[in-house]
């Protein structure tokens, strides 16, 4: 199913109508959908390079939105959409993990883990559970989720073709570096 799932998100990114579909597989990624929007950002970027920055706005702006959606479920439903969710996933274990962790780092967490490809929908249905600040919540989604698109969108925006197999082997490395950085540069405004 997941082979079937991942072959229909790439045939939707040559579709007329993929910045439609690139919405609403980055918008349900960020609380239900197993596949992440990059499967269908990457070929969209190499076929439509002009428009790079265009297809990374609508990843970033429906995959926010749907951010509060999963933050809904977290916050409405976690006993039974929420807790279906992480167990459709087998994400027990991380969930438990990460509740801990999200009432003391709360912030941070949303930040560095909103920019790799630890499922999103992880973060978003933790902050509804835990009743973290819906609006530091969205504008930390925003930066993170912003920040790892349009790193992306950059990357083969510049170096095109040679980058994409570089992106795809490497994305967790690559996004893992850039919200180092991220955070890097928090720590620095904040204490110097």
């Amino acid at each position: 199913m997941l082979r079937r799932l991942y072959d229909w998100v790439i045939a939707m990114s040559e579709h007329p109508k993929s910045l439609w579909a690139l919405s609403g597989v980055s918008f349900a990624e960020s609380s239900f959908f197993p596949i992440p929007p990059d499967v269908m950002l990457i070929p969209m970027i190499i076929a439509q390079r002009a428009r790079a920055w265009l297809i990374a706005g609508v990843c970033t702006v429906a995959s926010v939105v749907g951010g509060f959606f999963g933050y809904a479920i977290g916050f409405f439903f976690f006993e039974t959409i929420g807790q279906w969710v992480i167990d459709l996933y087998g994400l027990q274990t991380g969930f438990a993990q990460y509740q801990e962790q999200f009432n003391k780092w709360g912030l941070w967490i949303i930040l560095i883990k909103g920019m790799t490809p630890i499922p999103y929908k992880l973060i978003t249905i933790a902050s509804g559970a835990a009743h973290f600040d819906l609006l530091v919540f969205g504008l930390a989604s925003i930066a993170t989720r912003g920040a790892r698109f349009y790193l992306v969108a950059a990357l083969l925006y510049f170096f095109g073709e040679p980058i994409r197999s570089f992106v795809e082997k490497h994305l967790t490395v690559v996004t893992t570096v850039f919200a180092a950085v991220v955070v890097a540069g928090f720590v620095l405004v904040a204490y110097l």
